[in-house]
């Protein structure tokens, strides 16, 4: 996956005329505090060079895993189209251009956002779009709380990681009550980014939410540790972001964990695929979690016919409906 033209062409001139070396050094410690998950009470990015890094380093890869979440999110419920967007922890509005490449009717979008460089630089990148309205907030997540409207569609990516684990139950809560329609979280692919997860479900269902991906079923969630429930997408790397980060490799892989939940039931259908499919001679081995809340290992043979072909276009992450 690659960032849309607008949005890469935004970001470049953005980054006209930095300094490798200080690009560098940023975006290393950048991937310090995101990689320890650094909780010190301090801004992860906060000054303009770092929010250049994090243009370079992070913004393709936190992109693709908010867009691959937001499109399970619209399968699951076609007939929802949001046209407000309320995005907790902003950073340069990454979930805002994923949201109207999705949504495209969008019309008006609330971003809060702590850090003014990363403000700044959003502001700058969102030039080129064309909204209603659209406004930022200079607020941290912990001080929302009477300074948000509801929206339609609200999302909190790549944040609860950053926040003190007494208040992260506190802002699900809170932005249940604002989302009219539909909330969608997004966290880093760790064992700790799947349990904030399910700790989040567990108080949406209490709530009275409506589970809507990636679990197909509303029931406990049947991975266990030392495993846990992620996935994963392949990110194409720039060169300026293969100098910044030392690498060789085009791409890079983002491994992600998402919650989506609705106001309106859905019909539960399908198996999620929970691991990439092992693919043999004329068969195709599943990891897959289904509407009974239970884990399957499925082997779907080539005599299987039309199920077969279906597998063989599966990818990790997918709903099989077989």
């Amino acid at each position: 996956m690659e960032l849309p033209a607008t949005l890469r062409q935004a970001a470049d001139e953005i980054l006209e005329g930095v300094s490798l070396h200080d690009l560098r050094r940023a975006a290393e410690r950048l991937s310090q505090r995101y990689r320890g998950e650094v909780l010190d009470g301090c801004l992860h990015v906060s000054d303009v060079l770092a929010a250049k890094a994090y243009l370079v380093t992070r913004l393709p890869a936190t992109y693709a895993a908010i867009r691959q979440s937001l499109a399970e999110t619209a399968r699951r419920n076609a007939e929802c189209q949001p046209k407000s967007l309320l995005d907790i922890g902003s950073g340069p509005g990454t979930a805002l251009w994923a949201a109207l490449e999705e949504w495209p009717q969008i019309e008006e979008a609330v971003l809060v956002e702590a850090s003014s460089p990363m403000r700044e630089t959003g502001q700058r990148l969102a030039r080129s779009l064309n909204l209603k309205r659209l406004s930022w907030r200079a607020l941290k997540a912990e001080d929302l709380s009477g300074q948000a409207e509801p929206a339609e569609l609200v999302t909190l990516c790549y944040v609860l990681d950053e926040l003190a684990p007494a208040f992260r139950d506190l802002l699900v809560k809170r932005l249940w009550t604002l989302s009219l329609r539909m909330l969608v979280i997004v966290e880093p692919g760790t064992p700790a980014g799947w349990q904030r997860i399910m700790a989040a479900r567990e108080i949406l269902l209490k709530a009275g939410a409506h589970i809507l991906a990636p679990c197909p079923h509303y029931a406990p969630c049947p991975v266990a540790p030392p495993d846990w429930c992620h996935f994963s997408r392949r990110v194409a790397r720039s060169r300026l972001h293969r100098l910044a980060k030392g690498g060789d490799v085009p791409w890079e892989d983002e491994k992600f964990i998402y919650l989506a939940a609705s106001r309106t039931a859905t019909r539960q259908v399908g198996l999620r695929v929970l691991t990439p499919p092992r693919t043999a001679s004329g068969a195709i081995r599943l990891k897959l979690c289904g509407p009974d809340g239970k884990l399957e290992e499925r082997l779907v043979t080539r005599r299987e016919g039309r199920a077969f072909k279906a597998a063989r276009r599966i990818e990790w992450g997918d709903m099989l409906e077989l």
